[in-house]
């Protein structure tokens, strides 16, 4: 699900060198800049998250890696909301309101 928004990375294989080359930009453009926002709000309005918490624990030493791993914490955070519209297991942590 995350690759057709295109957040996940994009390999560059070359004989023995396998590195990443960065976010795949092919994919919906507008599901990307969608869900990165969504990303962000996740962090403010949903702290007790699992996810939040995985963001929170893997920035805590390191400064420069916060904007990409706001791109893999939507790119996960993609997934979560897929796997709740296939299945309707609720998230983990995540504090669901009723519609009104």
């Amino acid at each position: 699900m995350a690759r057709s928004a295109g957040l996940t990375g994009s390999p560059d294989e070359s004989g023995s060198k396998c590195r990443d080359r960065g976010l795949a930009r092919a994919g919906n453009a507008r599901g990307r800049r969608g869900i990165i926002p969504a990303g962000l709000a996740l962090l403010l309005f949903q702290k007790d998250n699992a996810l939040a918490r995985w963001y929170w624990r893997s920035t805590e030493t390191a400064r420069g890696t916060r904007k990409s791993m706001i791109v893999a914490l939507a790119g996960k955070l993609l997934i979560v909301l897929w796997q709740f519209a296939t299945t309707g297991a609720p998230p983990e942590g995540m504090a669901l309101r009723g519609a009104s």
